[in-house]
């Protein structure tokens, strides 16, 4: 695997035989009946205090992706994401309440029953919390579960193997794409998280296995700043919505419309704050780009850009230090939906800037997009800003803010368009997912049904 920091390959990639693949699934599908409700809170709160307080796991999340604070708040987060689900499990799993039915004499009860083996493909952006992000909810609704996480940082699975407690049915494998294409063979739902051509393959491929797939790909995130918004707050959110993790997250902001009357303001404030933004091999807090292969597209975007008239204030080029890549916070104005900036998927710290006339054209613009994982509104006021963000074809719309899926998990939200099929990830809807509800109908009514044949 290539080194984000160095630039070198530092150690070959160890993919699972197809063999001990299938027989890991096996044992896991064995495992999942002896996994009893009443056990797994204990379980998992076990294994989140140790992958909490783990420095080899923080060690193999740093190096599989070349950054510090991303790294220690992935973790965190993880822990928590567990803890949140151990608290909220035994609620959300409990059967309805038997009620009649509008037939006499009919009772309705119910039940739920977890897939017995769900898969999970992960992507490399966020290695832990991406692989746990759907396994855990999955592990507490009772399933056993089996991930591949990207072979683009898979330095992590090792450490993170050692916390796993004995009785928690849970296996992390190292492979590439033809190990995540046998997995989906071997499952009973899968997961995946990460590009669109990707997604539609594992759609394929669940569809010819007749297995659910929950897929969330890619995202072309719009950010929109009204004039009466407070825009030194506005420049603050967008910059780190766009930047943090090098703009390597679905979430990123990934373009910019500002009311006419304040771009003038926003931009020099948020070319200011980013060109104060130094990267972590200064001691700054953008880390190098992760993906082989990613340097080239946001060269290729920026260039675009700038053949066809846009202004770089920021940044703008591809730097090497210790052999990374890396790319500082990158401004652009003078841009339009005829550039791939503006419309194609950067996934970089690339924050293009166009100016509107007024809530209308920032709607249509934000909604001209093959995706619809998340946005962002600005106003003065919040019930501009909601007026606005109703009319976004997204997901999830942090309003007065960027970027919050990232840290709140607790609002329900689908993907729209090419950004993903599936049930929520987020909110109580996610442990849903990994259950087949089940109903028994009882008649408590000692005549014949009017329905029967007659005697």
């Amino acid at each position: 695997m290539r080194n984000p920091i160095t630039g070198q390959t530092d150690r070959p990639l160890a993919p699972v035989p197809p063999d001990r693949l299938a027989a890991v699934a096996a044992g896991l599908r064995e495992r999942a009946p002896a996994w009893p409700a009443a056990d797994r809170g204990e379980v998992l709160t076990r294994f989140g205090a140790a992958l909490a307080a783990d420095d080899d796991l923080l060690a193999a999340l740093v190096a599989d992706t070349g950054r510090v604070a991303e790294s220690v708040l992935e973790r965190q987060l993880t822990a928590a994401l567990i803890d949140r689900w151990v608290r909220q499990a035994p609620a959300l799993l409990a059967p309805p309440a038997e009620r009649p039915a509008s037939l006499p004499g009919i009772h309705v009860a119910g039940d739920a029953v977890p897939y017995e083996l769900v898969g999970v493909i992960s992507p490399w952006n966020f290695p832990l919390l991406l692989a746990l992000i759907d396994a855990v909810p999955a592990l507490a609704a009772g399933c056993a579960v089996l991930v591949k996480p990207s072979e683009v940082t898979p330095r992590f699975i090792e450490p993170l193997m050692r916390l796993v407690p004995a009785d928690l049915p849970l296996a992390v494998v190292e492979g590439g794409g033809e190990t995540g294409a046998a997995l989906v063979g071997l499952v009973d739902a899968v997961v995946f998280t990460g590009s669109l051509a990707t997604g539609r393959q594992v759609a394929q491929a669940a569809a010819r296995a007749f297995v659910p797939a929950f897929l969330e790909l890619g995202g072309k995130d719009p950010a929109i700043v009204l004039a009466g918004a407070d825009l030194d707050r506005a420049a603050a959110a967008v910059l780190w919505g766009g930047t943090a993790n090098a703009g390597q997250s679905c979430q990123s902001i990934e373009r910019v419309y500002v009311a006419r009357e304040a771009h003038d303001e926003f931009l020099a404030l948020l070319v200011d704050r980013a060109a104060r933004v130094g990267l972590t091999c200064e001691g700054g807090p953008i880390g190098p780009i992760i993906g082989p292969g990613q340097e080239d597209v946001i060269a290729a975007h920026i260039a675009d850009a700038v053949a066809r008239g846009a202004t770089v204030h920021t940044g703008g080029t591809i730097e090497r230090h210790g052999g990374g890549h890396w790319c500082r916070p990158t401004v652009l104005s003078g841009v339009d939906h005829a550039m791939l900036v503006m419309t194609e998927e950067t996934f970089g710290p690339v924050l293009p800037v166009m100016a509107v006339d007024g809530p209308d054209e920032a709607v249509a613009l934000a909604n001209d997009s093959d995706y619809g994982l998340s946005a962002a509104v600005f106003a003065g006021s919040e019930a501009e800003a909601m007026a606005v963000a109703a009319r976004l074809r997204a997901g999830a719309i942090s309003v007065n803010d960027a970027a919050l899926t990232a840290l709140v998990h607790e609002g329900e939200k689908h993907s729209f368009r090419l950004s993903g099929l599936g049930g929520s990830r987020m909110g109580a809807a996610s442990i849903a997912r990994f259950l087949r509800r089940r109903a028994f109908l009882v008649n408590r009514s000692p005549a014949a049904d009017p329905w029967w044949h007659p005697a």
